[in-house]
């Protein structure tokens, strides 16, 4: 009886979730210069960008045929949700992929890393075990140094762009 009403509800859970992506759908970069908006096309090169920014601040003019004269390609406004990451956020190791999930509530977000195997960690422990268990990644330079569990900031117009409560997972 017990397992039936679990099932029930990861049943009325999985609908619930195929209506909403709560991953990250586009990624962007402030010009340092003129603090417009522009569209990064992968995730990887969004990454390499934030692992570097301090040292190498990026500006309009790294993308082809773009200068701070254009129009910005995104506006921070009430028409999505936006997080905005901290600068030099380590890369992942090649074959991790760091993922950042928003929770249904709204109230702010979560990261973790998908490892090569499938398996995901979410905390620097996590990270530690995962090495102990397979050492060629130790053995190939990956350290728990490798790995930031820091989420991004969410925006103060997100409340309004997502039409809920914060923290109470009910749409106004």
């Amino acid at each position: 009886m017990e397992k039936e009403a679990s099932e029930r509800r990861s049943s009325k859970k999985a609908k619930r979730d195929e209506n909403f992506n709560y991953t990250i759908g586009e990624f962007a970069v402030q010009c340092y210069k003129c603090f417009k908006w522009r569209l990064i096309p992968t995730k990887d090169e969004y990454e390499t960008i934030r692992h570097n920014f301090i040292e190498d601040p990026w500006y309009c003019n790294k993308n082809p045929n773009v200068t701070c004269d254009d129009p910005g390609d995104l506006e921070c406004d009430e028409t999505r949700i936006w997080m905005i990451d901290k600068p030099n956020i380590p890369k992942p190791p090649a074959g991790f992929d760091r993922n950042i999930v928003l929770r249904k509530d709204y109230s702010k977000s979560d990261s973790f890393y998908a490892t090569p195997t499938g398996k995901k960690v979410r905390a620097p422990a996590e990270v530690e075990k995962f090495l102990e268990a397979n050492p060629g990644y130790r053995d190939a330079g990956v350290s728990v140094s490798s790995f930031n569990f820091s989420v991004p900031k969410m925006m103060d117009n997100n409340q309004k762009a997502a039409n809920v409560t914060p923290g109470s997972g009910k749409k106004k």
